[in-house]
């Protein structure tokens, strides 16, 4: 009696048993693949990041010392007689 009830443990349960045991297996199989896809998914990106942050470290840097600026001009350059900006009586208003 004690091999039927065995028997036809192992006719209902196989099946069942062996579905969770391939679905392990698959599951262990795509893990080998995309865990070290993700590891160098990480490691491009932390490149990445340092990279753009060194960059734009290196565009923020002041020159060393005091820099010289020029005074701003009150008035217009004066230009001859081919220049574009008129001095003297040309630029009154006709009377």
């Amino acid at each position: 009696m004690l091999a039927a009830v065995v028997a036809a443990c192992a006719a209902c349960c196989a099946g069942p048993l062996l579905a969770v045991l391939a679905a392990i297996g698959v599951t262990s199989a795509v893990a080998a693949f995309v865990l070290p896809g993700l590891a160098v998914v990480t490691v491009a990106a932390g490149g990445g990041i340092w990279w753009l942050r060194r960059r734009a470290r290196a565009g923020c840097t002041t020159p060393a010392g005091t820099v010289d600026l020029a005074l701003p001009r009150l008035r217009p350059v004066e230009h001859g007689r081919d220049g574009a900006i008129p001095t003297g009586s040309a630029m009154r208003p006709s009377q």
